[in-house]
């Protein structure tokens, strides 16, 4: 009966910690000229060294992988001239890019798991970014929040 009472307790633990992780966009807004370089900002919550992604959907497509993290060298270089780099003391892994284009026009996803995805796993808390270039080619980006939950 104490056995039982302490596998209940540990899955409770194991949940809370699944949906403790976070992830947040400090910026409402960025304008950013065609041609300049691109940053947008990733912060996450979470105790241990997490996966993390960044995600593009182009208008009319569907999400397609920018880059991801998993371990290793912290830099990261992606698809389209994107890279993103790992910071595990400032809980960041902010998307850059040197020079925006106008067909970066797009929403991008920032995304943390604790499992490698086709792994059972926890929550994921992601953000849209929607990516529009306005009448004087600059870039102006509009940050959203969703809450998906579940792993595959």
């Amino acid at each position: 009966m104490l056995l039982l009472f302490f596998s209940i307790l540990a899955m409770i633990f194991a949940l809370r910690d699944a949906r403790a992780q976070t992830v947040t966009q400090p910026d409402d807004h960025v304008l950013v000229s065609e041609g300049k370089s691109l940053e947008l900002r990733c912060n996450y919550s979470y105790g241990a060294t997490p996966y993390l992604f960044w995600y593009v959907q182009y208008p009319s497509q569907g999400l397609q992988l920018l880059l991801k993290y998993f371990s290793g060298d912290t830099f990261v270089r992606g698809i389209k001239g994107f890279q993103a780099e790992f910071k595990k003391s400032e809980s960041s892994f902010n998307l850059k890019k040197p020079s925006a284009h106008w067909s970066d026009s797009a929403g991008y996803f920032c995304a943390v798991s604790d499992t490698v995805p086709g792994i059972v796993g926890g929550a994921e808390h992601k953000l849209l970014m929607v990516v529009e270039f306005l009448e004087t080619q600059d870039l102006f980006l509009y940050l959203k929040s969703l809450l998906l939950y579940g792993g595959k």
